[in-house]
């Protein structure tokens, strides 16, 4: 006897996608909330409220994981995605500097992050891509 196969509309493809983010920011609020410091955790946390368009959410853990490991080029440049998709941009490039200062030299995926799309026009942005290839 054959399985009947299950096709998912999109719609309920989706609706699934989003409770297992659900299901996954919440494991990860309470590991964090148990171990404040845990940096995978949080910055697993912050890709997850970002792709659940909690992007207030992701600021704040990724200001706080910048707190925490203040060396660390990616926390920066996280910090820089979310400061540029809430239209800090000022901001967003000062913490895009900052990583590029600690080490952070990918200029081409840079240019192709959508998560920068609102800093792609401005004149600190394609100098700060200046500098990575210059460097």
């Amino acid at each position: 006897m054959q399985a009947d196969s299950i096709t998912l509309t999109p719609d309920l493809e989706q609706r699934i996608q989003g409770l297992g983010l659900e299901f996954l920011a919440r494991f990860l609020e309470l590991e964090t909330r148990r171990k404040p410091t845990n940096v995978d955790a949080l910055a697993e946390l912050g890709h997850v409220y970002t792709h659940q368009g909690l992007h207030d959410k992701g600021l704040a853990v990724d200001r706080k994981l910048v707190r925490l490991v203040p060396d660390n080029p990616t926390v920066h440049y996280n910090l820089a995605c979310s400061l540029s998709i809430l239209g800090h941009r000022d901001e967003a490039l000062e913490s895009l500097a900052s990583a590029i200062e600690l080490g952070y030299d990918d200029a081409d995926f840079m240019r192709r992050d959508e998560d920068l799309r609102n800093v792609w026009s401005e004149d600190g942005f394609r100098r700060l891509i200046d500098r990575i290839r210059q460097a």
